[in-house]
């Protein structure tokens, strides 16, 4: 449920298929810039969870879908009490369609029309607001394919130029995809009152094939909302070019699943790539740091930005591309569990990740065990770079 001490606390609406993305990005974003967020299903409880999906273009005429992560919900959709929550998120997927037709949300999302607080809805999520009532009258934008039922809705169809679109009227944000979540959460973030300081950072990110679709994701979006410059480079591939990645997930046997993630866009060629044009460093974790730490001009990197003392944010099997590199001889730092060997044969002081969503910091270096601690992962290096949201 709702932290105490968070400043703004918000609700997001979720349901089985919803778009991975849509979810966990904002979900984790503004938890890490010191907003709680309570994420509810209808029928079911905190501890549940909501199976996702993968929506991404393909060479068809409409896109493709695979399975997700799971997502955990953190609190009761039985227990909500609008009047202590600032702000609503709808998440897209498949899953508005059925929620779209089910009273219980629409009574939720029709008490937060009436109070006038803020709502973000993306993707398909505009067809709950549909369902409501609530568009008759507004501006808003969606996945194209919505638009027919938006229109009928009596909403006035903004047609998105470009799949990162965004529209504001009053309290209401809607955006057409993911692509568009940097614009999205930062409009969210003003329409709750929030300020942000000390944005334009030059982020680099140690990308490559099969790294963890949250943890590259999460953190590059989360980071570009606030204002920062965030380049992705993959030894041997350039800016346009994609890296595949995994879900790696907790579905009760000894070690992680994997499942085929988003294809991830690169937005800069890694040939010729300047440390010293950079504020700081993330290394996504995933099977990519395997034969990343191999690889000597990675290493060469690495080592220019660590001994620049320049943020270094690792996670998960990232810091095997720490300890290849030799830089993490007397330091502090946590990993995946399973990499603990790689950690302590290089010198390091092992810091036990229980739970597994603990962060630490060390100096200019910050490190985490795996996605589900983004949260403290992001907070902890937006610290460093001295970014602040404050309300």
């Amino acid at each position: 449920m709702a932290d105490s001490k968070a400043q703004r606390t918000v609700l997001m609406i979720c349901g089985d298929y919803m778009e991975d993305y849509e979810a966990m990005v904002p979900f984790q974003a503004l938890q890490a810039y010191g907003v709680s967020v309570d994420a509810v299903c209808p029928g079911k409880k905190a501890g549940d969870i909501c199976r996702t999906a993968i929506q991404q273009a393909s060479p068809h005429q409409f896109y493709s879908e695979s399975r997700g992560h799971n997502f955990t919900l953190n609190a009761t959709f039985d227990d909500i009490d609008v009047s202590k929550y600032d702000g609503l998120v709808l998440p897209g997927g498949r899953a508005p369609e059925y929620l779209s037709v089910n009273d219980s949300v629409l009574d939720l999302v029709r008490k937060f029309s009436d109070s006038g607080k803020p709502i973000a809805s993306i993707c398909h999520g505009q067809l709950i607001l549909a369902g409501a009532g609530y568009l008759k009258g507004r501006k808003c934008t969606a996945y194209p394919p919505v638009k027919p039922v938006l229109i009928a809705a009596g909403a006035h169809w903004v047609e998105p130029g470009t799949k990162s679109a965004c529209v504001v009227d009053g309290n209401l944000i809607t955006a057409v995809m993911y692509k568009g979540h940097p614009e999205y959460i930062r409009l969210f973030l003003k329409a709750l009152g929030g300020t942000i300081t000390s944005s334009e950072k030059r982020i680099l990110f140690l990308c490559g094939d099969y790294m963890e679709d949250y943890e590259v994701m999460v953190p590059f979006q989360s980071l570009q909302a606030l204002g920062c410059h965030a380049d992705a480079v993959c030894p041997n591939k350039a800016a346009g070019d994609k890296c595949v990645t995994a879900v790696h997930d907790f579905e009760g046997d000894q070690t992680y699943t994997e499942k085929p993630g988003h294809d991830f866009t690169l937005t800069a060629d890694f040939e010729g790539i300047d440390a010293s044009s950079y504020d700081a460093l993330v290394i996504p974790g995933g099977r990519a740091p395997e034969y990343l730490a191999l690889d000597g001009s990675v290493i060469k990197l690495v080592i220019e930005f660590m001994e620049a003392e320049k943020p270094v944010a690792s996670i998960c099997h990232g810091q095997q591309i720490l300890a290849a590199a030799g830089v993490l001889k007397g330091r502090k730092c946590t990993a995946y569990p399973a990499v603990k060997l790689n950690v302590v044969l290089s010198g390091a002081k092992w810091l036990e990740p229980d739970p597994i969503d603990r962060c630490f910091t060390d100096g200019n270096l910050v490190t985490g065990a795996a996605w589900p601690g983004h949260p403290q992962f992001i907070s902890q290096l937006m610290s460093l770079l001295g970014l602040r949201v404050s309300f």
